[in-house]
């Protein structure tokens, strides 16, 4: 019983980190090609200083979020398979476009443009599809039938509750994506990117918290089971909206160099989402996908367990340092900050 706990907190553990860097990473696309034609506030080379190291980084925690499923849940990873087999391959898809994309809008100047334009519209429509998984998930739209599993296409994207995911995916993207660009454009001491990026996040923050509770409205109707037992978890709901303020007090706080302390913001609204994340996944257990398949009888061999769940160990006692150190020299490297100003020196 402990075993299965075990995994699927180091599955739940992949899908947080994955879904907070690939927020922000996606977003910062977004930005990138948002204020491409708004060269005074460097805002689009703040986005692109920041997304040149980093979303290489980020997508390799979707290929250990995939091995974590397929090692972790065998069972539970044949009927994700079936069933996410059109809205998986459409995110492959822009995947693969976003990322040609960015890579060529670096190198061919004359398409830059362009370029920029068509991975920055995947990059925003990806979450809204990874997201999708989670309605999926509540079992309405999926029959079981003679041991095989359809998805009704049709169904989920009439659903209300599909399009609340969807909007509160895009709109957190970029949330999350603007206070880091805002505090990496402080820490940059780019002062005129670093307002325009925290007067983003102070407009559409509060269109996120809104998109929220769009979720539990169209949750309560359309899924009550897990709409109920979110309920039994209110108090983790009332502490994730009070970091919710607290990110907010954070842009709005007096400070030396600029008004705002974006560091601290980044920080509560993470742990916002920390909170309301795990809300949300006890309340889905124990089922992968409702009402048929649980995590039980998902779950792999114990004995195969014990030897992946020590690989993943050691194997994030041999990263997990490193990703510290790349995230230390990446926001705290004055060389790198200011790269642009040095150059010019």
């Amino acid at each position: 019983m402990l075993d299965v706990y075990l995994a699927v907190t180091v599955l739940w553990g992949f899908v947080f980190i994955y879904a907070v860097m690939a927020t922000m990473d996606f977003g910062a696309g977004f930005w990138s090609m948002f204020y491409i034609n708004r060269t005074k506030t460097k805002a689009t080379n703040i986005a692109n200083r920041y997304l040149s190291p980093t979303w290489e980084v980020t997508n390799t925690f979707i290929v250990a979020l995939v091995v974590a499923v397929y090692s972790l849940f065998p069972r539970g990873a044949y009927t994700l398979g079936t069933i996410l087999l059109v809205p998986g391959s459409l995110i492959l898809l822009l995947l693969a476009i976003r990322s040609a994309f960015l890579v060529f809008s670096h190198i061919a100047d004359e398409y830059k443009k362009p370029l920029t334009y068509i991975s920055g519209i995947c990059g925003i429509l990806i979450p809204g599809l990874l997201i999708s998984v989670l309605p999926i998930s509540h079992g309405y739209y999926v029959t079981f039938a003679d041991n095989r599993q359809t998805l009704d296409l049709a169904g989920l994207f009439t659903s209300p509750n599909e399009y609340a995911f969807f909007g509160f995916a895009i709109t957190s993207t970029l949330f999350l994506s603007s206070l880091l660009l805002a505090d990496y454009s402080k820490a940059s001491e780019e002062i005129e990117a670093y307002y325009v990026y925290r007067r983003d996040a102070l407009i559409i923050g509060p269109i996120s918290l809104l998109m929220a509770f769009l979720i539990m409205i169209t949750l309560k109707s359309e899924a009550a089971w897990i709409y109920n037992k979110m309920m039994d978890n209110l108090v983790f709901l009332y502490l994730s909206l009070a970091c919710f303020l607290i990110g907010g007090l954070g842009l709005l706080l007096p400070s030396a160099k600029a008004k705002g302390w974006p560091r601290l913001s980044v920080i509560a609204i993470t742990v916002q989402y920390l909170l309301a994340s795990y809300v949300y996944g006890r309340a889905h257990l124990p089922y992968i996908v409702y009402p048929k398949v649980t995590i039980h009888s998902a779950f792999t061999d114990p004995n195969s367990f014990r030897a992946i769940f020590i690989t993943y160990i050691v194997g994030f006692a041999i990263l997990f340092p490193g990703f510290i150190y790349f995230w230390s020299l990446f926001m705290n490297d004055k060389r790198y900050l200011r790269q642009i100003k040095l150059g010019k020196k």
